[in-house]
């Protein structure tokens, strides 16, 4: 697939602003799975979570959520919205997700951040003043984590390990394919250049000229890391929109959503909102043409993912908009193909990384049984 199409959730649980009504958190997490299931039956490629530790969320522990989808589902890419990698600790990152990778047959990625919640720093023992540095430093252990069978290693931030192995191997020997997200920080485009993996700038607040210079950045540095050519960097966007088919209909019924948002209400007017990012509120052709024009600014990508259930909006709404986005679909897929060059690198999946590699999938099982009392195990001959 050259450009993968889906949809992620951030789980806020925010009251309805037309009738007040606030859904349980049990109620809001099996909205979520419809969303998901929802995603599989109109054909997008791409399901993703959100990772957050407080109210008004409620996804705090997405490899579970996604175990669960996954079971449900046959063919979606599961992925999350982002993955703590400042706060969770990166041997359970490698744990969590290579098991998820299993049990889904592959369909999994990640995306990592530093997310925007500032208490969760001291919640879980770190001081977001490091927060970069945090970043750096866990995705460096992670990534040898998932490639190295016996790790020995030692950093500023957690205890070292001595002739470590995460358990489950990465399914077939390839690790999950790692997106790092980022609105605003240079040094994270810096990362996802450096080790040649996937930028994700998450531009629902932003205007597009911002976002177009944080890629510009990424691409850069990609081809300086030796990576291939800037135009071969792997980017993916966020985006957002409102759909009804009567353009009209659609900026009167998300208004109050909008207004009474926690993350952007009670600021800026709708009409300067919309002209200013990519939210798009109108019909679906409106939403169509003003998506396509994202390569005008970014160059041709490798993911599309739309922010569809918050603001408390209710399920059947956000169902409704899954399905006029269904509508929509094949006409984005050909314009964003159109006049793509053939060199463009497509979305990476499980299936393509593993048929790059040479490899072929290997079920023996290649450590000794190790000593339960010490934890430890060589590789065997």
């Amino acid at each position: 697939m050259p450009v993968q199409l889906g949809v992620f959730t951030v789980s806020d649980v925010t009251p309805d602003p037309t009738n007040g009504v606030i859904p349980s958190e049990h109620q809001r997490l099996m909205n979520i799975v419809a969303v998901a299931e929802k995603a599989e039956e109109i054909g997008l490629d791409v399901f993703a979570l959100g990772e957050h530790h407080n109210p008004p969320f409620v996804s705090s522990s997405p490899t579970t959520t996604l175990g669960y989808i996954a079971a449900r589902t046959s063919r979606i890419i599961l992925s999350t919205a982002t993955t703590l990698i400042t706060t969770n600790d990166p041997v359970k990152i490698a744990e969590d997700y290579s098991m998820l990778q299993h049990l889904s047959g592959g369909r999994v990625d990640l995306m990592m951040g530093r997310g925007n919640t500032g208490p969760v720093y001291p919640w879980f023992g770190r001081d977001i003043r490091e927060g970069i540095n945090l970043a750096l430093e866990n995705y460096d252990l992670l990534h040898r984590l998932w490639r190295e069978d016996v790790v020995d290693w030692q950093g500023k931030f957690r205890t070292p390990l001595n002739g470590f192995t995460s358990i489950p191997r990465p399914l077939d020997d390839i690790p999950p394919f790692v997106w790092h997200g980022s609105i605003r920080s240079p040094q994270i485009a810096e990362q996802a250049a450096y080790y040649g993996d996937g930028f994700f700038h998450n531009n629902i607040f932003w205007p597009i000229d911002h976002t177009q210079r944080m890629i510009e950045l990424y691409r850069t540095r990609f081809e300086h890391y030796g990576h291939g050519p800037a135009s071969h960097a792997i980017v993916g966007l966020g985006g957002q929109f409102f759909m009804r088919r009567n353009s009209q209909d659609a900026v009167r019924e998300f208004r109050p959503y909008f207004d009474n948002a926690p993350v952007y209400g009670h600021g800026p007017s709708m009409e300067e909102f919309t002209s200013g990012t990519p939210l798009t509120v109108g019909s679906p052709q409106q939403v169509l043409e003003r998506t396509l024009g994202f390569r005008q600014k970014v160059g041709d990508y490798q993911r599309q993912l739309f922010l569809i259930d918050h603001a408390g909006l209710p399920i059947k709404t956000v169902l409704e908009q899954m399905d006029l986005l269904g509508e929509i679909l094949p006409d984005l897929r050909a314009g964003l193909l159109e006049g793509r060059p053939a060199d463009i690198p497509d979305a990476p999946t499980h299936a393509s990384l593993l048929a790059a590699s040479g490899a072929q999938p290997d079920d023996s099982y290649r450590f000794e049984t190790g000593d339960n009392v010490t934890g430890l195990a060589s590789r065997t001959a």
